[in-house]
């Protein structure tokens, strides 16, 4: 007993060794400095499940050399063979994990215009899930076929396998759903990753797209959870569809004295100061009059959405503060005529009027 002990912490040292090895070997070619490397990642997701795995194949391979019964034999031999089975699929989604630290370093979300960067990171984004919760999946099935009870019972339920698809497939029908929206969703991308939509009546970012829901960053910091079925049945807005590049207003109400003319002249200039403005657009018109005052509209475009709020809250700032210093009288007001009424003269007690 004590004899196979210590040939059992042998073989896991010897694996703990082999494991060291590689990890120094893998430091030494990693890239100091880059903010990425290959070799870096994969010592970062590979090595929780090699510590895991190394020590179990030596000891898989010294397992004749053991002194055991033949019931013991075939316990520990069972046990390591399934526990084999979690760490080859723990490198496999490590694997995939390290293919996404890659794809995500390539396709850098960062840049200002990232339309192709999110197309790629969404397809892979449910693609890794997907991936992920087949291999979960098939390590499952592997591991209950491992047992003789478990395939008879298999076999047994193959004869109801028709009624039971029957009751599953209703069953999972909403699921089975938004899988299949999911998949439309990665491929036809009406919605990618960092996309800024107005869902709800709340404007937000989406920061994940799981098999089954949406998770959209809203810009006070909550998350609105949406299922994905949503974005196939639903209308909503998405600002970053084609382009990053939109179109933002600003709106001030002056009395009709306002110079026009010298109000523009002003906006003009604030525009060509500002670093927020992408000089495609820059137009100021008089959009809509009423009886107290008229309505002008300081259309600018800019690279993106967050830059054109920016943009449209300093416009409206600068403005007001312009007009208030040069023009305050133009400022809007409420007009009344005040006239005095003609005396009239009283009519006596008694004849017609009284």
């Amino acid at each position: 007993m004590i004899a196979n002990l210590i040939w059992v912490a042998v073989s896991i040292l010897i694996g703990l060794f082999f494991k060291w090895i590689l990890s120094i070997a893998a430091t030494r070619y990693a890239q100091k400095g880059a903010d990425f490397s290959l070799t870096r990642a994969i010592v970062k997701r590979l090595g929780k499940v090699v510590n895991f795995l190394l020590p179990l194949l030596v000891l898989n391979f010294s397992l004749p050399a053991l002194r055991l019964s033949e019931k013991q034999y075939l316990f520990l031999d069972k046990t390591i063979g399934i526990l084999l089975i979690m760490a080859f699929s723990g490198i496999l989604i490590a694997c995939i994990k390290v293919a996404e630290d890659y794809v995500g370093h390539v396709y850098n979300l960062k840049k200002n215009n990232n339309l192709k960067e999110r197309k790629i990171r969404t397809q892979l984004h449910f693609i890794r899930n997907l991936l992920i919760s087949v291999i979960v999946i098939v390590t499952i099935c592997a591991i209950l076929l491992s047992f003789e009870n478990m395939r008879r019972i298999g076999a047994g339920l193959l004869t109801g396998v028709g009624v039971g698809g029957i009751i599953v497939g209703f069953a999972a029908q909403k699921s089975l759903g938004n899988l299949l929206a999911g998949l439309q969703i990665a491929f036809t991308q009406p919605i990618r990753i960092d996309d800024v939509l107005v869902v709800e009546g709340e404007w937000g970012r989406v920061e994940e797209i799981t098999l089954t829901y949406v998770v959209v960053g809203i810009w006070d910091q909550r998350r609105l959870i949406l299922p994905i079925n949503y974005f196939i049945e639903t209308p909503f807005q998405n600002w970053t569809r084609n382009s990053a590049e939109i179109l933002g207003a600003s709106f001030i109400y002056l009395d009709y004295t306002a110079p026009l003319d010298d109000i523009r002249a002003e906006f003009i200039r604030l525009v060509n100061q500002s670093d927020l403005w992408d000089k495609r657009v820059a137009v100021m018109q008089v959009t809509n009059v009423t009886q107290q005052n008229i309505e002008i509209r300081a259309l600018i475009s800019a690279e993106n959405s967050g830059k054109a709020f920016e943009l449209r809250c300093l416009l409206r700032e600068k403005l007001i503060s312009y007009v208030q210093k040069h023009h305050p009288y133009c400022l809007p007001k409420t007009r009344a005529e005040l006239t005095e009424r003609p005396k009239q003269n009283p009519v006596p007690i008694g004849q017609p009027g009284s």
